[in-house]
């Protein structure tokens, strides 16, 4: 059986798991890594293939990792999980490294298309970032990107002490934004973290960089920059 034609104001989720009526969408809430910045996977990838590492070793090294668990809830300190996260990628690598974390993190950018995709959806729509991050997200996004004024809200799960894909830091951004869950739409590239969202009854996309055209996808639920006047 086709799926019905979705519109934004009338039906807000499908997610394999059958299709409901529900509140208009009024606010976006984005994920930062991965759906705002683009985190170069390619980059890490030349990284690990130049040093003879592993696929995904940076990754696991700076991420994976109980120290960085900690640091995105607000109970660990940044430069000595940065610290111990080199030192695991000596580890892996058996040998001497130079800093390959920063150098991977040095090459992430803005993903522009999205950024104007957000402007031109503002008005109507809120907007917020919920994203699993450490204490410094808002200043980055403030003084280093200016980017701070694009949002009505910001969610670091370093600054709320919980962390995806907890269901209480989704009801958070909601009641944040004073909107009811059904009002909401959440775009993340992880999948556990947009089924999650699901799970409490928020609409969700799953974005993946290079691969999704986030428009497209917010189309679909009927989520469409306001005709000009």
């Amino acid at each position: 059986m086709r799926r019905p034609p979705l519109d934004g104001r009338d039906w807000v989720r499908w997610g394999g798991l059958g299709e409901r009526p529900s509140l208009p969408i009024r606010a976006l809430i984005f994920d930062f890594g991965g759906v705002i910045s683009n985190m170069r996977w390619d980059v890490a990838g030349q990284l690990e293939q130049q040093h003879g590492l592993e696929k995904r070793t940076l990754l696991r090294t700076l991420y994976d990792a109980d120290d960085w668990r900690a640091v995105e809830v607000g109970q660990g300190d940044i430069d000595a999980w940065r610290a111990a996260a080199h030192q695991r990628l000596e580890e892996a690598a058996g040998r001497t490294l130079p800093p390959l974390h920063e150098q991977w993190r040095s090459s992430w950018g803005l993903i522009e298309e999205n950024i104007a995709l957000i402007k031109a959806l503002r008005p109507p729509y809120l907007a917020s970032i919920l994203s699993n991050a450490d204490v410094l997200l808002e200043e980055r996004l403030r003084d280093g990107l200016n980017l701070r004024h694009l949002f009505d809200d910001v969610i670091s799960s370093a600054v709320v002490g919980m962390a995806k894909p907890e269901p209480r830091i989704y009801q958070l951004a909601a009641e944040r934004l004073r909107m009811a869950i059904d009002e909401c739409l959440f775009i993340d590239d992880l999948e556990r973290n947009v089924t999650a969202a699901r799970e409490t009854g928020m609409a969700a996309v799953h974005f993946r960089v290079g691969t999704d055209d986030l428009a497209a996808q917010l189309a679909e639920l009927g989520v469409r920059p306001s005709p000009p006047v």
